[in-house]
């Protein structure tokens, strides 16, 4: 049964130019519009997501993985094409309901409420999930004076201590030490035991060959494959494998530069 449609999906935005004022403009007024340029994050994007499935989705840095993620859950706007998703997917980190003048604990009850997670499971829970996050000594402190890494790992406890349907998890795995990977790797397993879809983006090749049935490929926003795990996260690898060869061989044919008489 499909979870996810994502049919002919854009997402386009926009950078702006440096709009420091300048003396002039200081004086007179100026009407023209801001200079900006568009930058196409992905590009016709279509694929359908089924429950059970756990979906990795892997490219080099800036081929839209992330935020083919944030259109899917809502969180920008698409520009062209349509997403459909039988319950609203949940993008793991809930640091943007989290306060960081909150004690560990109160922020537990915070974020599970803005995932819509019912206050009574979270008070029955809440010991299961400070101890998945591993701050048991920090939970009565306030938030800022958490570590990164144990901020990240409470947000991934409450953002995985109720399974949705839905779930979407962008680089979490590569949050924290050896075991608290293996706790996270454990978790998304039994979600998916729960019938749920999971899409995680990594590259962490190890953790999508762990952790996922099924790859999606993006390159510079476009989707170039669909398929089996292991056989595309190899076509990825010899592929990123002949990118570092390639570059290695043109630094080494570059003619050295002569000092300037």
């Amino acid at each position: 049964m499909p979870s996810v449609i994502v049919d002919r999906v854009d997402i386009t935005y926009r950078i702006y130019a440096d709009s420091a004022p300048k003396l002039r403009k200081a004086f007179v007024r100026d009407r023209k519009q801001r200079e900006y340029r568009s930058v196409e994050a992905v590009r016709d994007v279509s694929f359908v997501a089924r429950r059970g499935e756990a979906i990795g989705i892997i490219g080099h840095n800036g081929s839209g993985k992330s935020t083919l993620l944030r259109g899917i859950a809502g969180l920008v706007p698409i520009s062209e094409g349509d997403v459909y998703a039988s319950s609203i997917p949940v993008l793991l980190g809930v640091g943007a309901a989290l306060e960081p003048d909150l004690s560990g604990r109160r922020n537990i009850l915070l974020g599970g409420t803005a995932l819509g997670v019912p206050r009574a499971e979270l008070l029955d829970r809440i010991d299961e999930i400070i101890e998945f996050a591993g701050v048991e000594e920090f939970i009565d402190l306030p938030l800022r004076a958490f570590s990164s890494g144990m901020r990240s790992r409470l947000q991934f406890a409450i953002a995985t201590s109720s399974t949705p349907e839905i779930l979407m998890v962008d680089e979490a795995l590569s949050t924290g030490d050896a075991e608290f990977k293996e706790r996270s790797d454990a978790r998304i397993k039994e979600m998916l035991g729960e019938a749920g879809t999971v899409f995680l983006v990594s590259h962490s090749m190890k953790s999508i060959r762990d952790v996922c049935t099924r790859v999606l490929w993006l390159d510079h926003g476009r989707l170039v494959a669909d398929g089996e795990t292991d056989a595309l996260v190899d076509a990825y690898e010899e592929h990123v494998g002949k990118g570092k060869k390639r570059k290695r061989r043109d630094r080494e044919e570059q003619p050295p530069e002569r000092d300037a008489p």
